[in-house]
């Protein structure tokens, strides 16, 4: 009897041991609930990994995410004019030969550092060592020595006077700053970082691959401080399926361009239950046309190409307006390309003209072209996850079958698409342009190297090694007569040779709850600005 009153006793304070304990789990958990709600994080979506965010380096790496934890000596302004950012200021010798950025004091990485000449000399020596992957930016062949004159104090000294070194030192990659901590031991960031640590208003604290990555508020941050803890991304390749999460409330805000067919975006516009915007024109929503394949060499061909599609219905009936019809490779409003170049209107008589003239005539029982045995066939290549493009190339495949030319679609994930822009495995490419500050100067630099759509392009051009050669007179001259005349010839021949079927210009769009606040447009391409973002409790 008594056995079983100890056994029975032992038997109650082990349940009230066990039940107390699990009220203070419940406790500790509703604790960290509540904790976690007291967070104000917004959620988005990107429709691709966004690597390991290494500054010095491209693809895998997003632009947007290393925008986010890295920034430049100089920032580009909503203006287009340069302003101070890590360099509170700058002096250019008589010569144009020498720049000396003075730096902010105080300036602080993510792990609490300094940020110094010594570090900014770091940066730009693992940049230099990797400079054949930079060489389609000029600068980089332009840049003699860099030196540190005092801690605060970085110089760069030139080959050649260079135009358009500031703007090219806004770029988003490969001049933004990683801590010291963040280095591997050789000093090759090429090969690798050991962390993200940049001076930016984020920090990476949660990545997992191809699902989800949160950034955290930087602590040290020198500038005004973003108005939310956290920014939760979720990958969502499909944008259909972004859409549906976006209704569901499991996304705040959708922001840039192809996230989403622009039918969904007027169809959540016109629900009226979301806050919507579009941007003004970033920059030339273009295709290239390869001179060096297939029928595409042929310049009739690339010319009945132009002929052939009508943009305007584009504009009307994929873009519901929200984008200009685009009928040069940049639009006059871009330094030096104004330069009075005549469109190549809708004309469906003018392309059937132009492929007859070569050759290219209808059999029977076959509405596509045919000459010496084989048919009129081409292909065009886009980014699989990107909506607009997928519709574009719809509506060009219907266009040049009213001409007798066949289009077949081929839509590829990322990495194989930019494969395919560097091989010049394409006769019709996606390549928008890259919008300020690269217009026009970078852009031509690239123009030049073997890795670009647009290189690969123009390769089957008789005076491509003419326009190369143009190409780095323009980015050294000093006189502003000749480097208009220069920049006029390129623009022109490029556009009689048809290398670039201009489609619009392109603008990024905003979905969001009415619980957001401060949702601003960027004025780089590829960016977010979310640091003025707001969620309303």
């Amino acid at each position: 009897m008594r056995s079983w009153q100890t056994n029975g006793f032992l038997l109650v304070l082990i349940l009230f041991i066990l039940t107390a304990c699990s009220e203070k789990n419940v406790m500790e958990a509703k604790g960290s609930m509540e904790a976690n709600d007291s967070i104000n994080r917004l959620t988005i979506s990107w429709s691709k990994d966004i690597g390991e965010i290494n500054p010095h380096m491209y693809a895998p790496n997003e632009i947007f995410a290393q925008d986010m934890v890295y920034e430049s000596l100089v920032r580009y302004g909503k203006s287009g004019k340069i302003e101070p950012w890590l360099a509170e200021d700058w002096e250019i010798s008589e010569d144009g030969k020498e720049y000396t950025f003075y730096l902010r004091d105080n300036v602080r990485f993510s792990d609490g550092t300094y940020f110094t000449a010594e570090n900014a000399k770091k940066n730009f020596d693992a940049i230099l060592n990797n400079a054949e992957r930079h060489s389609w930016l000029e600068v980089i062949n332009q840049i003699e020595s860099t030196s540190v004159i005092n801690e605060r104090t970085f110089k760069i000294v030139l080959k050649n006077p260079y135009y358009p070194l500031l703007q090219d030192l806004t770029l988003v990659r490969p001049f933004r700053f990683l801590g010291d901590n963040g280095f591997p031991e050789n000093g090759k960031t090429e090969e690798g970082i050991v962390k993200a640590i940049g001076t930016g208003a984020w920090v990476l604290s949660e990545h997992k691959k191809d699902e989800y990555v949160v950034f955290t508020r930087n602590e040290y941050y020198w500038g005004e401080k973003p108005k939310i803890d956290e920014i939760e991304i979720k990958i969502i390749p499909d944008g259909e399926a972004r859409v549906i999460a976006f209704e569901n409330k499991e996304i705040d805000l959708i922001l840039g361009n192809g996230l989403i067919s622009l039918d969904s975006f007027k169809f959540l516009q016109e629900t009226g239950n979301y806050q919507t915007g579009v941007s003004e024109p970033l920059s030339t929503r273009t295709i290239a046309i390869n001179s060096n394949k297939g029928p595409s060499q042929e310049l009739e061909v690339r010319q009945a190409i132009e002929y052939s599609i009508n943009k305007q219905a584009i504009i009307d009936h994929l873009f519901y307006g929200t984008e200009i019809k685009a009928d040069t490779l940049f639009a006059s409003n871009v330094p030096y390309s104004d330069v009075g170049l005549k469109p190549f209107e809708y004309d469906v008589d003018k392309a059937i003209h132009l492929l007859e003239n070569a050759g290219w005539t209808k059999g029977k029982g076959t509405d596509i072209r045919q000459k010496n045995g084989s048919f009129l066939e081409l292909e065009i290549v886009f980014n699989a996850t990107d909506q607009v493009q997928k519709a574009i190339a719809e509506t060009l495949q219907g266009d040049l079958l009213k001409v007798g030319i066949k289009l077949n679609l081929v839509g590829e994930e990322n990495q194989s698409y930019l494969q395919r822009q560097k091989d010049g495995d394409f006769n019709l490419i996606f390549n928008n342009t890259w919008g300020a500050p690269y217009e026009p100067h970078t852009l031509f630099s690239s123009m030049r190297k073997p890795a670009h759509a647009d290189y690969q392009a123009q390769l089957g051009l008789p005076m491509k090694e003419e326009i190369d050669a143009l190409i780095g007179e323009v980015l050294v001259t000093t006189d502003e007569e000749k480097r208009q005349e220069i920049y006029s010839y390129i623009m022109g021949t490029l556009h009689e040779q048809a290398i670039y079927l201009p489609i619009s210009y392109s603008a990024d769009i905003a979905v969001f709850h009415h619980d957001i606040r401060g949702v601003e447009f960027p004025n780089m391409n590829y960016t977010l600005p979310l640091n003025k973002i707001s969620i309303a409790q």
